[in-house]
């Protein structure tokens, strides 16, 4: 047995079973390892982004890490984007990253890097190996720090000789550290602090928008009247018939400002205190209002959850609450179509069950309250703000959850980022709906302009957020990665699309034209 082999079979005793995978030279033992050491299952990005992307999508579905494997430093540099966003959706990922031989590296070879300094912003967990005979132990280590509560990125660095090289066998799995437990001076802290308060918000976050957490935070609304708000931009969120209602914290900070600014009490459960994404001329960083008292319940690393439950005891909320079991769909449109018909297209015919990764951008607005009372399903966002996460996460996402649809609502100028994902989609027969907004813009880009006060662009400005000249064929691009795509422009013939798509086996791309 060799090193690589080593790697792998500690990965499958770890209960690993999914890479996503774009390799190199450095990585070629690791290659072969996959088929010698049987039990996981090799899936080929063509784009080091959409590997980590779909690394990230994956956990995420599945709350337990999955493998990339990545070339050296410019290979790993290609996906640091996606990484970024799984760090801050706190997602479990483990990077494999081939590097030159021990004996190689002081060649300084023209792929040469420092691959530690470009792993360490978006890693919780780094080691450089130095010789088979450590590879499998430093592997369950790697694998249980991406799984300490919440989650986080490890990479692991392995050249190429300690890949080859014998190895004594596999390791035996690690444990993760679990969740921390919120403290009983935190919750009756916060229990007091909702007794006093006539108007408090409950801003749920990380494991806080689970189905657990969800429960309890229903409870403790039932109890308290308290308003249920989710972070901006969740990991994941479970939403429709048999959940609370959860508001979510707008985007833009004047708008968040508003929203919380009629509470007299904020209460954090999972999330971190809501900053602006920017910084914007004589408005403030933080997104609590001035004068207002807010208290923590739990970290993001905390145990949520059980933090949730103590405070609905303490409180003495009902033992369960009784919500709407009914799923209420949205009319479907007719007539031209635009960000309000689209969401309601794919609010209305929505299927149970069914997992949206939501990077439409501008264009996707109204879905999210169109949908709330919908059939039960998950609803996962772009955590950091790197825009090129939405169709790599759908795809990780429907590797981890085959019998589920996904839902890719996508922008056409950060699907460019990542489009590659199409043809790993059609490779792996996923089951993923990409509907795809076309505006032909970056229209994100022409709001901010508007915002700093440039009503009128100049020909260059405008130029840079301009998508057409040539317009972009999204049905083409799809159709040539392998992916059956349809072209539509009335909100009647979205729906029939999209009814057409969830009953067909495998991908399709939907593309609108707004």
């Amino acid at each position: 047995m060799n090193g690589a082999e080593s790697l792998i079979r500690t990965a499958v005793a770890a209960g690993i079973d999914t890479c996503f995978a774009n390799p190199g030279t450095t990585e070629m033992p690791l290659v072969a390892a996959l088929d010698a050491a049987d039990g996981v299952r090799a899936v080929l990005c063509l784009f080091e982004g959409v590997a980590t992307g779909a690394a990230d999508g994956y956990a995420r579905m599945t709350e337990r890490p999955a493998l990339t494997l990545l070339h050296l430093g410019p290979g790993f540099a290609n996906g640091i984007a996606n990484l970024h966003n799984a760090r801050r959706a706190r997602s479990p990922v483990v990077n494999l990253i081939g590097d030159h031989c021990t004996w190689h590296a002081h060649a300084d070879a023209p792929l040469a890097s420092d691959i530690v300094s470009l792993a360490a912003p978006v890693s919780g967990w780094i080691r450089s190996v130095r010789s088979a005979s450590v590879l499998a132990g430093a592997t369950a280590e790697a694998i249980a720090a991406a799984g300490h509560a919440p989650g986080q990125v490890a990479t692991l660095i392995i050249p190429s000789d300690c890949q080859w090289d014998p190895a004594d066998g596999e390791a035996r799995p690690v444990e993760s550290k679990p969740p921390g437990a919120v403290s009983q001076e935190a919750v009756g802290r916060v229990a007091n602090a909702l007794r006093s308060a006539s108007k408090p918000v409950l801003l749920l976050g990380a494991m806080g928008l689970r189905g657990r957490g969800l429960s309890a935070a229903a409870r403790i609304a039932a109890k308290t009247g308290c308003h249920l708000v989710a972070e901006t931009f969740p990991s994941r969120l479970e939403r429709g018939a048999g959940m609370p209602a959860v508001e979510r914290l707008p985007y833009f900070p004047e708008q968040a400002l508003e929203t919380l600014q009629p509470f007299d009490l904020i209460v954090l459960a999972g999330a971190r205190r809501p900053v602006a994404f920017f910084g914007y001329p004589n408005l403030p960083s933080s997104l609590i209002p001035e004068g207002r008292r807010s208290e923590i319940l739990s970290e993001p690393p905390e145990d949520t959850a059980a933090a949730l439950e103590a405070l609905a005891m303490e409180i003495g909320a009902p033992v369960s609450v009784s919500l709407p079991r009914e799923a209420k769909k949205a009319d479907r449109p007719i007539g031209a179509l635009n960000p309000a018909s689209a969401g309601a297209a794919l609010a209305a015919v929505l299927p149970e069950g069914a997992i949206v990764m939501d990077e439409a951008a501008t264009s996707g607005g109204a879905f999210f309250p169109l949908s709330a009372g919908g059939p039960p399903h998950t609803y996962l966002s772009l955590t950091g703000g790197a825009i090129g996460q939405g169709l790599p996460c759908a795809t990780g996402a429907a590797v981890a959850s085959p019998d589920r649809r996904v839902i890719a609502f996508q922008a056409d100028g950060s699907s460019m980022y990542t489009i590659q994902s199409l043809w790993t989609q059609a490779r792996e027969s996923l089951n993923v709906t990409t509907v795809l907004c076309n505006n032909r813009s970056y229209r994100i880009l022409q709001v901010e302009l508007a915002r700093a006060g440039i009503k009128e662009p100049g020909p260059k400005a405008r130029s840079l957020t301009d998508l057409g000249h040539p317009d972009l064929d999204f049905t083409s691009l799809a159709r040539g990665m392998g992916v059956p795509a349809v072209r539509v422009d009335r909100a009647e013939n979205l729906v029939l699309e999209l009814e057409r798509s969830f009953a067909t086996p495998g991908p399709s791309l939907i593309e609108l034209m707004l």
